[in-house]
């Protein structure tokens, strides 16, 4: 299907319109203790978000992490909250996104090198740098049936959303470039 045919459908049948449900940042400090708290304030800052921190799952000792310790702030953001921040952070990656990004079912993924590229954020040095990762989950409406806990029910196969429908998606809500 084409994209003017996939927007077409889209204007005529709404509940097919896909839709950014969220979209979770992942800083990871590698340590608990002062480069957690450096992590989770780079978080804050970028997000206006209290994020919450991630504990290591397993021990591995050449890295010195210890399994239950805390190693990673992670923030969810929904809604417009989390439209505006991708409109943000695109800049910094150029707009671009690879197509081998996005997975089977349409959600896509991507990672920031250094926290300082972002507009608005200043290099201080006693906080460093910080990579992170920003995951975008693209859902259609209706898809909660799948999922919740109550009466969950198995989506029909024309209401599961495809990577074609979510790069058309993608270029035409936020502006990207798909390479």
């Amino acid at each position: 299907m084409s994209e003017e045919a996939m927007i077409k459908t889209w204007e005529e049948h709404p509940m097919l319109k896909p839709k950014i449900e969220k979209v979770v940042v992942n800083l990871n400090a590698g340590k608990s203790g002062e480069p957690l708290e450096k992590a989770n304030s780079v978080l804050k800052e970028i997000t206006g978000r209290n994020p919450v921190k991630r504990r290591a799952k397993k021990t591995i000792r050449d890295f010195g992490i210890r399994e239950g310790e805390s190693i990673a702030v992670v923030v969810t953001l929904r809604r417009q909250e989390a439209i505006n921040f991708l409109k943000k952070i695109l800049p910094v990656i150029d707009n671009k996104i690879s197509k081998r990004s996005f997975d089977v079912r349409g959600n896509f993924s991507f990672g920031l090198k250094e926290h300082i590229d972002i507009p608005g954020v200043k290099y201080d040095p006693e906080i460093g740098i910080f990579g992170m990762d920003v995951c975008v989950a693209i859902n259609r409406p209706g898809h909660r049936i799948k999922i919740r806990k109550r009466q969950n029910k198995s989506l029909g196969p024309k209401h599961v959303l495809t990577p074609e429908e979510s790069i058309v998606f993608v270029k035409q809500t936020l502006g990207v470039e798909i390479v």
